[in-house]
């Protein structure tokens, strides 16, 4: 059932739309794995609806961390656009297959994939992928940017790129069925296995996931499962919010960022899961 249009919760889209924002921006997860719980379990909005309102926010925060990040090379575009051609094709099955499966089905495997996605974290508190030396070889997909925590030009090369391509495609099936832009999956993985930092692994996922997103969204808006309003309402929240998370990572060092990332996403996790049953 859609919520009726009122001015109050117009106002908590906003704000929710803000923490999302936030949220993505720090992170590189398109906020969808904040808001998509939110919707469902405070407003009671329906799975497929906050789905496809979220999908909408995604390509909201990724419009504005890939223009702020572009110009430090965080965002490693080589990386992202061989990426993207199986995170698109994931994104289109992800939309197809939401269709089949139960509003219970997409909450459980909502809670998995994030409970996942912290554990692989966690393995990674203490490890930075960086070479501090600016003459390093970052390979055909690596890349170089200025980081601030180091005060330095570091270093990475990406390793694993048939895994990368794996998790990608997943990652965008992940994206279609649950709006969470994929960012969930990717970010964790391209940190924990790939070989990429977590700064750039969050603005190349930032860049990626938009694209992801509009694929899922396509489908959603066919079905009339994108409700303009709460849409609107929501994705002007998150363009405030995305600007603040923006300048909070520059400033953030890579280990509590990553701690934050784990306590989302087990939140989140245990959430959806509980909630499921």
């Amino acid at each position: 059932m859609v919520p009726e249009l009122s001015l109050l919760l117009t106002l908590v889209l906003f704000a929710a739309g803000t923490a999302a924002g936030i949220v993505g921006a720090l992170l590189g997860l398109g906020g969808g794995v904040f808001l998509v719980p939110f919707l469902v379990l405070a407003l009671h909005v329906p799975m497929r609806l906050a789905v496809g309102i979220s999908l909408t926010t995604v390509i909201a925060t990724s419009s504005v961390v890939s223009s702020g990040r572009m110009g430090g090379s965080l965002v490693n575009l080589r990386l992202g656009m061989v990426l993207e051609v199986a995170t698109t094709a994931g994104g289109l099955t992800g939309g197809l297959v939401a269709a089949m499966l139960s509003a219970t089905t997409l909450q459980r495997m909502f809670g998995v994939v994030a409970v996942l996605s912290a554990l692989a974290m966690l393995g990674r508190l203490e490890r930075r992928n960086v070479l501090l030396d600016p003459e390093a070889d970052p390979g055909r997909l690596g890349g170089r940017y200025y980081e601030e925590e180091s005060g330095a030009v570091v270093t990475y090369a990406v390793k694993r790129v048939p895994l990368a391509m794996g998790v990608s495609f997943v990652a965008g099936s992940v994206s279609s069925l649950l709006g969470v832009g994929g960012g969930i999956l990717k970010v964790p993985a391209l940190n924990a296995w790939c070989g990429v930092p977590l700064r750039a692994a969050a603005a190349t996922s930032a860049f990626m996931i938009g694209v992801t997103a509009t694929a899922g969204a396509v489908i959603y808006y066919g079905r009339g499962e994108i409700v303009a309003w709460m849409a609107a309402s929501t994705v002007l929240g998150v363009l405030a919010g995305s600007r603040a998370g923006f300048a909070l990572a520059a400033r953030a060092r890579a280990k509590w960022l990553k701690l934050l990332l784990v306590a989302i996403l087990l939140a989140v996790g245990a959430l959806m899961l509980t909630r499921s049953r």
